[in-house]
């Protein structure tokens, strides 16, 4: 959960205290950043002497791996936790959730994590967990050795942590363990659930009610629809709040959030109702319909948590629009196409500019049909985040996770075996209109392998392109690292929208229609922005076979080969692209750019 991750989670819960919080936050981004944590929160906590001198920066001298938990541990503890711990039983939550993905990252010389992966893991939690995005931890986001691509709630509100523990040459040498990545969650988790926080008080200030005064149920609904409206849309909305009829003008179904955000009370009400030992609050009664700033705040988690599956049916909405486009399942509809409805149908929403979409990665131009938006890349945009706050968005459940979930159940290492995923694939639990497609791409499955020893890695960047074809339209065409990014439209600025002039010469494009009507999806070369350029989410040293020598490779290339070139006269794949590796349909993992 991303709200308060202490409650009802065993013993010593994490004592919130945000005010206090940001003001030591705020002293600690001033103090040297190489000097330890430990030493960076020493006006927060009362310690000897002597305690002090044992405590010397991570980057000072060399710690055993239990050490360094340790250190981790305090050092999140006591800048996040006011001198408070984090229940043993939600770390252990988290790292149930991390598990399965942690089996399948490829691991160090000591059986621990890259930064690289750590990163990849929170992002993953964050993402199955309630379709969030931190920021900074985009899978777009450049990383290499020497950046770290902390999120930027971490490196705004405690720089310390990032600093002396996630970018200390221990960290850097020896790695982080499962129980390193959740304390890294959990982390995260409370810096967010504190940023709701900062939020609610400044309703409470807009609406002239005090902190250390209990509500009403209706006091409280007032607080929740200015929260919602601010959290959504940012200050832009302040001077309409209040003004229900001006809301629902700007904000689409704004009567069905506001009962969503009411429903958030009726949740809080029936668990004081049925577990009321659990649900005391500073009111002293939890049978009282009173409600305290906790209560409030608690419920505000509770948005962010469930926020996107409510949302779901707008995002699957916009995908089934989209899809009505997608005649032949190519996950892709032509730009023509995508702006012609806008013109013709009022209830058509898309209007992206085309530079903006190819910012996002969303714009497929390899195409002899022209211009194409890629269906899941679009939905999955930055765009379409409901929610985007300085420290994260809200987004569309990426229903490529499902997928690379029971991939990662059912293989459970960093490799796996063609035979193994092709099962996997023709056993899938998807709906009727998700069915894997196959066709022409066992080849390229086989050739993947190939040029790694004859596994496959799953988390490199041919796996998720090839996976992608296979689900066209739920999950993303992986783009190398830095090629695209995760922009609002805010962010991005003016120029985000097509103007109308520039949808109509879009539309007069007909290009794709006479193909699109009458010929078949391998024909049109349907797979022109295949990339053979991989990218691994880490370092497979030790894992990765040589491509095996002799007659019996030669003979598996030959026949590969064979198949690609009939691919290619039937137009599976095009031939308009440099191959960078001869020997091998696909080249191995040559380069040294990670795409996560």
């Amino acid at each position: 959960r991303v709200s308060n991750p202490s409650e009802s989670l065993g013993d010593a819960p994490l004592r919130v205290c945000p005010v206090q919080l940001y003001k030591t936050l705020e002293a600690m981004m001033n103090m040297a950043t190489t000097a330890a944590l430990f030493m960076a929160i020493i006006p927060m906590v009362s310690l000897a002497s002597t305690e002090i001198e044992r405590k010397t920066g991570l980057r000072a001298r060399q710690v055993d791996s239990s050490e360094f938990n340790q250190e981790i541990r305090m050092a999140m503890d006591e800048a996040l936790g006011c001198g408070g711990a984090i229940s043993e039983a939600h770390l252990q939550a988290i790292e149930e959730v991390l598990q399965p993905m942690h089996r399948t990252l490829p691991k160090n010389s000591h059986g621990r994590l890259e930064r690289r992966s750590l990163r990849y893991l929170a992002h993953r939690y964050f993402h199955q967990k309630s379709a969030i995005v931190v920021r900074g931890f985009e899978p777009t986001r450049h990383v290499n050795d020497s950046v770290w691509g902390a999120a930027d709630i971490l490196s705004e509100q405690v720089p310390g942590y990032v600093e002396s523990v996630l970018e200390s040459t221990h960290a850097k040498e020896i790695g982080f363990d499962l129980k390193d990545a959740a304390l890294v969650v959990a982390t995260l988790e409370q810096l967010i659930f504190d940023a709701e926080g900062g939020l609610l008080q400044k309703v409470y200030k807009l609406q002239n009610k005090p902190m250390d005064r209990a509500l009403s149920e209706q006091g409280l609904r007032q607080v929740l629809e200015s929260y919602m409206a601010l959290w959504m849309a940012g200050d832009e909305v302040e001077p309409l709040l209040g003004k229900p009829r001006e809301l629902a003008e700007i904000f689409p179904h704004w009567d069905k959030l506001i009962h969503f955000a009411h429903g958030q009370v009726s949740a809080l009400n029936y668990q004081r109702q049925h577990f009321p030992l659990q649900a005391v609050s500073s009111t002293g009664n939890a049978l009282k319909t009173r409600y305290s700033f906790e209560d409030a705040h608690k419920v505000v988690g509770g948005i962010t948590d469930s926020f996107a599956p409510f949302w779901e049916s707008e995002c699957r909405e916009m995908k089934r629009k989209l899809a009505s486009l997608d005649k032949k399942g190519t996950g892709r509809v032509p730009l023509a196409k995508f702006y012609g409805k806008s013109l013709t149908d009022s209830e058509w929403r898309f209007g992206e500019s085309e530079s903006y979409l190819r910012e996002l990665g969303a714009l497929d131009e390899t195409s002899w049909l022209g211009k194409q938006v890629i269906i899941p890349n679009y939905i999955q945009g930055a765009s379409n985040c409901i929610v985007s706050t300085d420290h994260y968005s809200v987004c569309c459940i990426n229903e490529c996770e499902p997928i690379m979930a029971e991939i990662e159940a059912a293989v459970g290492s960093p490799l796996a075996e063609v035979e193994q995923l092709l099962s996997l694939m023709g056993n899938m639990t998807v709906a009727e209109d998700e069915l894997p497609q196959l066709d022409g791409l066992t080849a390229q499955l086989e050739s993947i392998a190939a040029s790694n020893g004859g596994k496959v890695p799953i988390h490199g960047r041919l796996f998720s392109q090839w996976l992608h074809y296979v689900f066209p339209r739920e999950c993303a065409f992986p783009h190398k690292a830095g090629a695209a990014q995760a922009l609002s439209p805010n962010q991005y600025g003016e120029g985000y929208l097509a103007s109308d002039a520039e949808m109509a010469e879009h539309a007069k494009d007909t290009t794709a229609e006479v193909p699109l009507a009458t010929m078949d999806k391998q024909e049109l070369q349907w797979m022109s922005q295949w990339s053979e350029e991989e990218e691994l989410i880490a370092s497979y040293d030790g894992l990765l076979a040589r491509p095996t020598t002799g007659y019996r490779t030669k003979a598996l290339v030959a026949a590969g080969f064979v198949v690609f070139m009939l691919a290619g006269v039937r137009g599976v794949v095009s031939f308009n692209r440099k191959v960078p590796n001869s020997d091998f349909l696909l080249p191995s993992h040559t380069g040294k750019t990670h795409f996560v």
